[in-house]
């Protein structure tokens, strides 16, 4: 395989800039631009539309760039690896994540992270409580959704898509929301917010809802919602099988909100630790987004 020009046209591709892809890569932009012509060249397609103004992706650019991305990271973690095993990094890193998210996405990856760092220990975390990362000496802290403003550094690991569902029984008995207003006339199960986060005309807006079961445990409002007791919004990795099955079908779709974000939070160091950072890089290339 010639990687020549690849790791080139993906930089150019994120940063829309040749000036700031030789930044990126520490090359020169004269550089830069005769390896992603020789690319364009050698595979016979124009990747790039270039202006005096910008610099784009064609329609060919945008599927190269999503099929190279991966190969990229992964090699830049393969090496970043093999340096961090060279220089022998290891010590304990103590990871707090939520109890279902963390069973099901973040503890496999971690058995996975264990097998290829021997000299590493990982201490994990499960609880839906929000710990002080200070107070109890956390490492790392995997929060999903929208974060509240703190001093934490934040970076991206992956998304998540709330539904809003309900069991076919349920709809058939109490009928089937199409508004939000109609919210106000349904049994909604609450977990610990008690608002919904819906997208309306392009808008986010937040619905206080009301129902007669409130619980803080999303295995058991899925539960309750496949039983016919009222309607829950439930993140992805909650919902995605009952929908495949028919267990429960999604309610108001067309005001679905965004996606959100699943997040490693830590503190501000002056130098992030080789072993936090490895353990950082590889959630971001392992993790898959929830189904």
């Amino acid at each position: 395989m010639d990687w020549t020009g690849v790791s080139e046209f993906v930089a150019v591709a994120e940063t829309q800039s040749f000036t700031a892809a030789a930044d990126k890569l520490g090359s020169s932009v004269v550089n830069v631009s005769r390896k992603v012509k020789a690319l364009e060249q050698r595979l016979g397609v124009k990747l790039l539309q270039r202006t005096t103004r910008k610099v784009s992706l064609t329609e060919m650019g945008q599927q190269y760039y999503y099929d190279c991305k991966p190969l990229v990271e992964g090699l830049a973690l393969a090496e970043l690896n093999v340096s961090n095993i060279q220089h022998g990094i290891s010590g304990q890193i103590r990871v707090t994540a939520p109890v279902t998210f963390g069973e099901r996405y973040i503890a496999p990856l971690v058995n996975e992270f264990l097998a290829l760092h021997g000299q590493i220990e990982v201490d994990l975390v499960l609880t839906n409580q929000k710990l002080d990362l200070i107070d109890s000496s956390i490492d790392v802290a995997i929060r999903l959704g929208h974060l509240n403003d703190s001093n934490l550094i934040a970076k991206k690991l992956a998304t998540r898509q709330m539904f809003v569902c309900a069991s076919p029984d349920y709809i058939a008995t109490h009928g089937e929301p199409h508004t939000l207003s109609e919210l106000a006339m349904h049994q909604c199960l609450v977990g610990s917010n008690q608002y919904w986060r819906f997208l309306q005309q392009g808008k986010g807006r937040n619905i206080r809802v009301n129902g007669r079961l409130k619980c803080n445990s999303g295995v058991s409002l899925l539960d309750a919602a496949i039983s016919g007791l009222g309607l829950a919004q439930l993140p992805d990795y909650y919902v995605g099988d009952a929908l495949v099955r028919g267990d429960l079908v999604e309610v108001l779709p067309s005001y679905r909100d965004k996606e959100e974000g699943i997040w490693a939070l830590y503190g501000h160091n002056r130098a992030l630790p080789s072993k936090l950072d490895l353990f950082i890089r590889f959630l971001q290339q392992h993790i898959k987004k929830p189904a």
